[in-house]
Protein backbone atom coordinates (compact mmCIF):
# COMPACT_ATOMS: atom_id res chain seq x y z
CA UNK A 1 0.00 0.00 0.00
CA UNK A 2 1.33 3.30 -1.21
CA UNK A 3 2.35 5.30 1.85
CA UNK A 4 0.65 9.36 1.93
CA UNK A 5 2.49 11.89 3.17
CA UNK A 6 0.50 14.29 5.95
CA UNK A 7 2.70 17.70 5.57
CA UNK A 8 3.61 19.04 1.94
CA UNK A 9 6.97 19.34 3.20
CA UNK A 10 7.44 15.70 2.54
CA UNK A 11 5.18 15.61 -0.60
CA UNK A 12 4.87 18.09 -3.19
CA UNK A 13 7.81 20.83 -1.61
CA UNK A 14 10.17 17.51 -0.59
CA UNK A 15 12.83 18.24 -3.40
CA UNK A 16 13.05 21.72 -2.07
CA UNK A 17 13.48 21.02 1.44
CA UNK A 18 15.51 16.95 0.87
CA UNK A 19 18.75 18.86 2.06
CA UNK A 20 16.92 20.42 4.82
CA UNK A 21 15.41 17.33 6.09
CA UNK A 22 18.75 15.47 6.24
CA UNK A 23 20.03 17.94 8.59
CA UNK A 24 16.91 18.40 10.81
CA UNK A 25 15.18 15.38 10.52
CA UNK A 26 14.29 12.30 12.37
CA UNK A 27 17.70 10.23 11.08
CA UNK A 28 19.34 13.91 11.61
CA UNK A 29 18.16 14.17 15.27
CA UNK A 30 19.32 10.37 16.31
CA UNK A 31 23.09 10.96 14.32
CA UNK A 32 23.54 13.94 16.94
CA UNK A 33 22.45 12.13 19.60
CA UNK A 34 24.90 9.48 18.94
CA UNK A 35 27.23 12.09 18.52
CA UNK A 36 26.91 13.89 21.75
CA UNK A 37 26.99 10.27 23.46
CA UNK A 38 30.31 9.30 21.72
CA UNK A 39 31.89 13.24 22.29
CA UNK A 40 30.92 12.83 26.25
CA UNK A 41 32.80 9.16 25.91
CA UNK A 42 35.63 10.62 24.73
CA UNK A 43 35.70 13.09 27.04
CA UNK A 44 35.51 11.40 30.39
CA UNK A 45 38.22 9.05 28.79
CA UNK A 46 40.72 12.24 28.50
CA UNK A 47 39.68 12.99 32.06
CA UNK A 48 41.94 9.92 33.21
CA UNK A 49 39.19 8.37 35.22
CA UNK A 50 39.72 5.22 37.41
CA UNK A 51 39.18 1.92 35.75
CA UNK A 52 38.45 4.17 32.11
CA UNK A 53 41.28 2.95 30.09
CA UNK A 54 42.48 5.39 27.55
CA UNK A 55 40.98 5.08 24.06
CA UNK A 56 43.46 3.78 21.13
CA UNK A 57 43.74 5.34 17.70
CA UNK A 58 41.60 2.42 16.76
CA UNK A 59 39.01 2.18 19.20
CA UNK A 60 38.26 6.32 18.20
CA UNK A 61 37.88 5.24 14.74
CA UNK A 62 34.99 2.97 15.67
CA UNK A 63 33.46 5.29 17.85
CA UNK A 64 33.40 8.19 14.72
CA UNK A 65 32.14 5.06 12.49
CA UNK A 66 29.31 4.31 14.64
CA UNK A 67 28.66 8.45 14.13
CA UNK A 68 27.80 7.95 10.62
CA UNK A 69 24.81 6.21 11.73
CA UNK A 70 23.56 4.12 8.43
CA UNK A 71 20.49 2.91 7.46
CA UNK A 72 20.24 -0.19 9.39
CA UNK A 73 21.56 1.35 12.32
CA UNK A 74 18.44 3.91 12.09
CA UNK A 75 16.06 1.05 11.72
CA UNK A 76 17.64 -0.84 15.19
CA UNK A 77 17.62 2.49 17.02
CA UNK A 78 13.58 2.66 16.19
CA UNK A 79 13.00 -1.07 17.18
CA UNK A 80 14.80 0.01 21.09
CA UNK A 81 12.33 2.36 21.41
CA UNK A 82 8.61 1.17 19.67
CA UNK A 83 9.14 -2.29 19.33
CA UNK A 84 12.35 -3.53 21.47
CA UNK A 85 14.83 -5.44 19.83
CA UNK A 86 15.91 -9.33 20.79
CA UNK A 87 15.94 -9.69 24.49
CA UNK A 88 15.93 -6.16 24.92
CA UNK A 89 12.58 -4.68 25.99
CA UNK A 90 11.04 -1.14 23.95
CA UNK A 91 12.13 1.47 25.86
CA UNK A 92 9.68 4.11 25.09
CA UNK A 93 12.45 6.46 25.51
CA UNK A 94 14.79 7.80 22.62
CA UNK A 95 17.64 8.27 24.26
CA UNK A 96 17.55 5.48 26.33
CA UNK A 97 17.18 3.72 22.87
CA UNK A 98 20.69 5.35 21.85
CA UNK A 99 22.33 4.22 25.14
CA UNK A 100 21.10 0.72 24.50
CA UNK A 101 22.17 1.03 20.38
CA UNK A 102 25.56 1.78 21.49
CA UNK A 103 25.89 -0.82 24.15
CA UNK A 104 25.11 -3.04 20.72
CA UNK A 105 27.12 -1.78 18.70
CA UNK A 106 30.04 -2.18 21.00
CA UNK A 107 29.47 -4.94 22.40
CA UNK A 108 31.64 -7.22 20.28
CA UNK A 109 34.75 -4.62 19.90
CA UNK A 110 37.95 -4.03 21.73
CA UNK A 111 35.56 -1.34 23.92
CA UNK A 112 33.48 -3.82 25.62
CA UNK A 113 34.54 -3.39 28.41
CA UNK A 114 33.92 0.60 28.59
CA UNK A 115 29.93 0.11 28.03
CA UNK A 116 29.54 0.91 31.51
CA UNK A 117 30.84 4.49 30.85
CA UNK A 118 27.85 4.97 28.40
CA UNK A 119 26.11 8.19 29.23
CA UNK A 120 27.74 8.83 32.53
CA UNK A 121 26.35 11.32 34.50
CA UNK A 122 23.77 12.52 32.14
CA UNK A 123 20.31 13.24 31.98
CA UNK A 124 18.63 12.55 28.68
CA UNK A 125 17.93 15.99 28.17
CA UNK A 126 21.74 17.00 28.21
CA UNK A 127 21.64 15.10 24.67
CA UNK A 128 18.59 16.36 23.56
CA UNK A 129 20.46 19.84 24.50
CA UNK A 130 23.26 19.79 22.59
CA UNK A 131 21.32 17.60 19.22
CA UNK A 132 18.44 19.85 18.77
CA UNK A 133 21.29 23.02 19.12
CA UNK A 134 23.21 20.91 16.49
CA UNK A 135 20.56 20.61 14.27
CA UNK A 136 19.41 24.55 14.04
CA UNK A 137 23.15 25.11 13.54
CA UNK A 138 23.08 23.36 10.76
CA UNK A 139 20.41 24.34 9.18
CA UNK A 140 21.28 27.78 9.40
CA UNK A 141 24.49 27.21 8.31
CA UNK A 142 24.09 24.51 5.27
CA UNK A 143 20.93 25.83 4.18
CA UNK A 144 18.82 29.11 5.40
CA UNK A 145 22.08 31.22 5.08
CA UNK A 146 23.31 30.30 1.33
CA UNK A 147 19.42 30.63 0.43
CA UNK A 148 19.20 34.26 1.86
CA UNK A 149 22.69 35.21 1.00
CA UNK A 150 21.82 34.18 -2.59
CA UNK A 151 17.99 35.82 -2.42
CA UNK A 152 20.16 39.26 -1.18
CA UNK A 153 22.79 38.60 -4.17
CA UNK A 154 20.37 38.60 -7.07
CA UNK A 155 17.90 40.92 -5.00
CA UNK A 156 20.82 43.95 -5.37
CA UNK A 157 21.74 43.08 -8.84
CA UNK A 158 18.26 43.43 -9.71
CA UNK A 159 18.36 46.80 -7.71
CA UNK A 160 21.53 47.57 -9.74
CA UNK A 161 19.86 47.15 -12.98
CA UNK A 162 17.16 49.01 -12.58
CA UNK A 163 18.82 52.04 -10.73
CA UNK A 164 17.94 54.60 -13.51
CA UNK A 165 14.33 52.83 -14.27
CA UNK A 166 12.08 55.49 -13.46
CA UNK A 167 8.40 54.70 -11.55
CA UNK A 168 5.99 56.49 -9.78
CA UNK A 169 6.15 56.25 -6.06
CA UNK A 170 2.31 55.69 -3.76
CA UNK A 171 2.42 56.07 -0.78
CA UNK A 172 -1.33 55.51 1.25
CA UNK A 173 -1.69 54.03 -2.60
CA UNK A 174 -2.03 57.20 -4.31
CA UNK A 175 0.58 59.43 -6.74
CA UNK A 176 3.86 60.71 -4.33
CA UNK A 177 6.69 61.59 -6.34
CA UNK A 178 8.94 59.80 -8.81
CA UNK A 179 11.35 57.23 -7.79
CA UNK A 180 12.81 53.98 -9.27
CA UNK A 181 12.25 50.69 -9.63
CA UNK A 182 15.74 49.73 -8.43
CA UNK A 183 15.97 51.90 -5.57
CA UNK A 184 13.14 50.43 -4.07
CA UNK A 185 14.54 46.55 -4.84
CA UNK A 186 17.15 48.49 -2.65
CA UNK A 187 15.47 49.15 0.27
CA UNK A 188 14.21 45.17 0.34
CA UNK A 189 18.18 44.02 -0.49
CA UNK A 190 19.51 46.22 2.29
CA UNK A 191 16.83 45.69 4.99
CA UNK A 192 17.21 41.51 4.23
CA UNK A 193 21.27 42.54 4.08
CA UNK A 194 21.53 43.61 7.81
CA UNK A 195 19.10 40.55 9.28
CA UNK A 196 21.35 38.40 7.81
CA UNK A 197 24.50 39.88 9.31
CA UNK A 198 22.89 38.86 12.65
CA UNK A 199 22.19 35.38 11.43
CA UNK A 200 25.60 35.08 10.72
CA UNK A 201 26.78 35.83 14.13
CA UNK A 202 24.35 33.55 15.86
CA UNK A 203 25.10 31.35 19.07
CA UNK A 204 23.16 28.56 19.68
CA UNK A 205 23.03 27.91 23.39
CA UNK A 206 22.78 24.17 24.89
CA UNK A 207 23.16 22.45 28.99
CA UNK A 208 25.60 19.71 29.45
CA UNK A 209 24.96 19.78 33.18
CA UNK A 210 23.21 17.02 34.91
CA UNK A 211 19.38 16.70 35.92
CA UNK A 212 18.89 19.69 37.29
CA UNK A 213 21.91 21.66 36.14
CA UNK A 214 24.24 21.31 39.36
CA UNK A 215 26.68 18.07 38.08
CA UNK A 216 25.19 16.44 41.02
CA UNK A 217 25.92 12.79 39.99
CA UNK A 218 29.03 13.97 38.33
CA UNK A 219 30.23 15.51 41.59
CA UNK A 220 29.33 12.34 44.28
CA UNK A 221 31.32 9.92 41.70
CA UNK A 222 34.24 12.36 41.36
CA UNK A 223 34.40 15.62 43.25
CA UNK A 224 37.88 16.54 42.01
CA UNK A 225 37.12 16.63 38.51
CA UNK A 226 36.58 20.09 36.68
CA UNK A 227 33.14 19.43 35.57
CA UNK A 228 31.98 22.27 33.88
CA UNK A 229 35.07 22.28 32.23
CA UNK A 230 34.55 18.92 30.72
CA UNK A 231 31.12 20.09 29.90
CA UNK A 232 32.93 22.85 27.88
CA UNK A 233 35.32 20.64 26.27
CA UNK A 234 32.12 18.53 24.43
CA UNK A 235 30.86 22.08 23.30
CA UNK A 236 34.52 22.82 21.47
CA UNK A 237 34.30 19.43 19.79
CA UNK A 238 30.99 19.73 18.52
CA UNK A 239 32.20 23.31 17.10
CA UNK A 240 34.89 22.09 15.03
CA UNK A 241 34.84 23.62 11.33
CA UNK A 242 31.43 24.95 12.63
CA UNK A 243 30.12 28.15 11.51
CA UNK A 244 27.30 28.78 13.39
CA UNK A 245 28.53 27.89 17.00
CA UNK A 246 27.07 25.78 19.77
CA UNK A 247 27.67 27.88 23.25
CA UNK A 248 27.61 26.11 26.89
CA UNK A 249 24.71 27.94 29.27
CA UNK A 250 27.17 28.57 32.12
CA UNK A 251 23.81 27.81 34.63
CA UNK A 252 20.67 25.62 33.89
CA UNK A 253 17.68 23.60 35.22
CA UNK A 254 17.53 20.75 33.29
CA UNK A 255 17.02 22.28 30.47
CA UNK A 256 18.99 25.21 28.73
CA UNK A 257 16.59 28.27 28.62
CA UNK A 258 16.09 28.47 24.83
CA UNK A 259 16.65 32.22 24.68
CA UNK A 260 19.36 31.79 21.99
CA UNK A 261 16.70 29.62 19.86
CA UNK A 262 13.82 32.71 20.42
CA UNK A 263 16.60 35.29 19.40
CA UNK A 264 17.40 32.73 15.99
CA UNK A 265 13.38 32.49 15.36
CA UNK A 266 12.85 36.23 15.75
CA UNK A 267 15.63 37.03 13.63
CA UNK A 268 14.28 34.58 10.72
CA UNK A 269 10.84 36.54 11.55
CA UNK A 270 12.17 39.71 10.56
CA UNK A 271 13.80 38.09 7.70
CA UNK A 272 10.49 36.59 6.78
CA UNK A 273 8.45 39.70 7.31
CA UNK A 274 10.92 42.05 4.78
CA UNK A 275 10.47 39.40 2.23
CA UNK A 276 6.52 39.06 2.79
CA UNK A 277 6.40 43.34 2.22
CA UNK A 278 8.47 42.17 -1.11
CA UNK A 279 6.38 39.51 -2.12
CA UNK A 280 3.03 41.80 -1.72
CA UNK A 281 4.80 44.49 -3.18
CA UNK A 282 5.57 42.66 -6.61
CA UNK A 283 2.59 41.45 -7.04
CA UNK A 284 1.10 44.48 -7.07
CA UNK A 285 3.49 45.89 -9.54
CA UNK A 286 2.74 42.95 -11.59
CA UNK A 287 -1.28 43.66 -11.20
CA UNK A 288 -0.30 47.04 -12.39
CA UNK A 289 1.30 46.24 -15.81
CA UNK A 290 4.72 47.65 -14.69
CA UNK A 291 6.66 43.83 -14.22
CA UNK A 292 6.05 41.58 -16.60
CA UNK A 293 6.45 37.74 -16.52
CA UNK A 294 7.60 35.21 -18.55
CA UNK A 295 5.51 32.91 -19.65
CA UNK A 296 6.48 29.55 -19.34
CA UNK A 297 5.79 27.03 -22.25
CA UNK A 298 3.09 24.39 -21.59
CA UNK A 299 2.00 26.05 -17.70
CA UNK A 300 -1.57 26.39 -16.99
CA UNK A 301 -2.85 30.08 -15.14
CA UNK A 302 -6.11 29.01 -15.11
CA UNK A 303 -7.86 26.34 -15.75
CA UNK A 304 -10.40 28.35 -17.44
CA UNK A 305 -9.16 31.59 -18.64
CA UNK A 306 -6.14 30.82 -20.74
CA UNK A 307 -4.61 34.07 -21.03
CA UNK A 308 -3.74 34.37 -17.41
CA UNK A 309 0.01 34.75 -16.32
CA UNK A 310 -0.37 34.56 -12.56
CA UNK A 311 2.16 35.82 -10.33
CA UNK A 312 1.84 32.18 -8.69
CA UNK A 313 5.78 32.40 -7.35
CA UNK A 314 5.27 35.55 -5.25
CA UNK A 315 2.06 34.16 -4.13
CA UNK A 316 3.46 30.67 -2.53
CA UNK A 317 5.83 33.11 -0.82
CA UNK A 318 3.52 34.86 1.00
CA UNK A 319 1.75 32.21 2.12
CA UNK A 320 4.77 29.72 3.08
CA UNK A 321 6.14 32.87 4.44
CA UNK A 322 3.27 33.26 7.01
CA UNK A 323 3.04 30.26 7.42
CA UNK A 324 6.37 29.90 8.75
CA UNK A 325 6.32 33.10 10.95
CA UNK A 326 3.30 31.65 12.97
CA UNK A 327 5.02 28.66 13.56
CA UNK A 328 8.52 30.97 14.15
CA UNK A 329 6.40 33.36 16.91
CA UNK A 330 4.65 30.12 18.71
CA UNK A 331 8.11 28.79 18.98
CA UNK A 332 9.68 31.93 20.58
CA UNK A 333 6.93 32.12 23.05
CA UNK A 334 7.00 28.46 23.72
CA UNK A 335 10.70 27.33 23.93
CA UNK A 336 11.95 29.36 26.55
CA UNK A 337 9.38 28.39 29.33
CA UNK A 338 9.23 25.27 31.40
CA UNK A 339 7.62 24.67 34.98
CA UNK A 340 10.10 24.42 37.23
CA UNK A 341 12.88 22.84 36.50
CA UNK A 342 11.54 20.30 33.70
CA UNK A 343 8.33 19.63 31.78
CA UNK A 344 7.88 17.88 28.80
CA UNK A 345 5.54 19.85 26.89
CA UNK A 346 8.31 21.23 24.55
CA UNK A 347 9.46 17.73 23.55
CA UNK A 348 6.42 17.40 20.47
CA UNK A 349 7.12 21.22 19.82
CA UNK A 350 11.14 20.85 19.28
CA UNK A 351 10.23 18.09 16.79
CA UNK A 352 8.71 20.58 14.71
CA UNK A 353 11.26 23.13 14.11
CA UNK A 354 12.61 21.97 10.91
CA UNK A 355 8.99 22.58 9.32
CA UNK A 356 8.46 26.39 10.77
CA UNK A 357 12.36 26.49 8.39
CA UNK A 358 11.15 24.18 5.91
CA UNK A 359 8.64 26.58 5.13
CA UNK A 360 10.60 29.23 4.89
CA UNK A 361 13.11 27.60 2.62
CA UNK A 362 10.14 26.70 0.02
CA UNK A 363 9.43 30.65 0.27
CA UNK A 364 13.08 31.68 -0.91
CA UNK A 365 13.32 28.75 -3.51
CA UNK A 366 9.78 30.80 -4.83
CA UNK A 367 11.15 34.23 -4.69
CA UNK A 368 14.27 33.01 -6.56
CA UNK A 369 11.73 31.41 -9.18
CA UNK A 370 10.01 34.76 -9.24
CA UNK A 371 12.36 36.86 -9.47
CA UNK A 372 14.26 34.75 -12.53
CA UNK A 373 10.78 35.17 -14.35
CA UNK A 374 9.87 39.24 -14.55
CA UNK A 375 10.98 41.97 -16.33
CA UNK A 376 10.12 45.68 -15.25
CA UNK A 377 8.63 47.43 -18.00
CA UNK A 378 10.32 50.52 -18.31
CA UNK A 379 8.10 52.22 -20.85
CA UNK A 380 4.86 51.05 -19.01
CA UNK A 381 6.53 52.78 -16.00
CA UNK A 382 7.39 56.23 -17.42
CA UNK A 383 3.73 56.11 -19.41
CA UNK A 384 2.27 56.11 -15.71
CA UNK A 385 4.81 58.81 -14.00
CA UNK A 386 4.15 60.95 -16.86
CA UNK A 387 0.11 61.07 -16.23
CA UNK A 388 0.68 62.38 -12.89
CA UNK A 389 2.78 65.75 -13.55
CA UNK A 390 0.82 66.64 -9.97
CA UNK A 391 3.97 65.11 -8.51
CA UNK A 392 5.94 67.63 -9.36
CA UNK A 393 3.94 69.78 -6.73
CA UNK A 394 6.37 68.84 -3.73
CA UNK A 395 9.57 70.23 -5.92
CA UNK A 396 7.66 73.67 -6.88
CA UNK A 397 6.41 74.43 -3.39
CA UNK A 398 10.01 73.43 -1.61
CA UNK A 399 11.69 75.74 -4.54
CA UNK A 400 9.14 78.53 -3.75
CA UNK A 401 9.77 78.24 -0.24
CA UNK A 402 13.50 78.13 -0.73
CA UNK A 403 13.13 81.63 -2.44
CA UNK A 404 11.23 83.03 -0.06
CA UNK A 405 7.47 83.24 -1.00
CA UNK A 406 5.10 82.83 1.71
CA UNK A 407 2.26 80.13 1.89
CA UNK A 408 3.91 78.37 -1.24
CA UNK A 409 2.56 74.82 0.07
CA UNK A 410 -1.11 76.00 0.61
CA UNK A 411 -1.14 77.44 -2.92
CA UNK A 412 -0.02 74.02 -4.67
CA UNK A 413 -2.43 72.26 -2.14
CA UNK A 414 -5.40 74.45 -3.21
CA UNK A 415 -4.05 74.53 -7.38
CA UNK A 416 -3.43 70.79 -7.72
CA UNK A 417 -5.63 68.94 -4.87
CA UNK A 418 -9.13 67.92 -6.38
CA UNK A 419 -8.73 67.96 -9.94
CA UNK A 420 -6.62 66.31 -12.97
CA UNK A 421 -3.76 67.69 -13.54
CA UNK A 422 -2.17 68.20 -16.99
CA UNK A 423 1.31 69.59 -17.90
CA UNK A 424 -0.64 72.72 -19.30
CA UNK A 425 -2.16 73.29 -16.17
CA UNK A 426 1.21 73.00 -14.29
CA UNK A 427 2.83 75.33 -17.12
CA UNK A 428 0.22 77.97 -16.80
CA UNK A 429 0.84 77.81 -13.31
CA UNK A 430 3.65 78.94 -13.03
CA UNK A 431 3.40 81.28 -15.44
CA UNK A 432 1.06 83.16 -13.00
CA UNK A 433 3.74 83.49 -10.44
CA UNK A 434 5.05 86.16 -9.08
CA UNK A 435 8.56 84.86 -8.80
CA UNK A 436 12.11 86.20 -10.45
CA UNK A 437 12.77 85.08 -14.42
CA UNK A 438 15.70 82.93 -13.00
CA UNK A 439 13.29 81.14 -10.53
CA UNK A 440 10.22 80.53 -12.79
CA UNK A 441 13.03 79.08 -15.90
CA UNK A 442 14.03 76.92 -12.50
CA UNK A 443 10.58 75.53 -11.86
CA UNK A 444 9.83 75.10 -15.99
CA UNK A 445 12.92 73.05 -16.20
CA UNK A 446 11.43 70.01 -13.69
CA UNK A 447 10.76 66.99 -15.58
CA UNK A 448 8.94 63.70 -13.47
CA UNK A 449 11.70 61.91 -15.43
CA UNK A 450 14.15 63.86 -13.39
CA UNK A 451 12.95 64.40 -10.43
CA UNK A 452 14.22 61.18 -8.73
CA UNK A 453 16.68 63.10 -6.28
CA UNK A 454 19.47 60.54 -5.49
CA UNK A 455 17.70 57.55 -6.20
CA UNK A 456 19.80 55.96 -8.97
CA UNK A 457 23.13 56.82 -6.42
CA UNK A 458 20.85 54.70 -3.58
CA UNK A 459 20.27 52.25 -5.82
CA UNK A 460 23.68 51.59 -6.87
CA UNK A 461 25.73 52.20 -3.54
CA UNK A 462 26.78 48.76 -1.64
CA UNK A 463 25.88 49.18 1.87
CA UNK A 464 27.03 45.57 2.95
Amino acid sequence: MEQSVLCPLDGRYFPRVETLSQLMGERALAVNRVRAEVTWLKILADLKLPRFKKLTAAEQKILDKICLLTSADFELLQKLETSGYKNIPATRHDVKAVEYFLRLKLQNTPLKDRLNWLHFALTSEDVNSVSYALMLADGVEKVLLPALENLHKNLAKLARKESRSVLLARTHGQPAVPTTFGKEIRVFAWRLSQQIDQLRKRKISCKFSGAVGNFNAHTAAFSRINWPQAARQVIACLNRNRQIKLVLSPVSTQIDNRDSYAELFDNLRRINIILLGFSQDMWRYISAGLVRQKAVMGEVGSSTMPQKVNPIDFENAEGNLQLANALLTFFSEKLPLSRLQRDLSDSTVLRNMGMAIGYGVVAYDSLEKGLAKITFDRSAAREELCAHPEVLAEAIQTILRANGMENAYERLRDFTRGQPMTLALLTDFIDGLDVPAPVKMQLHQLDVETYTGRAQQLAEEKYD
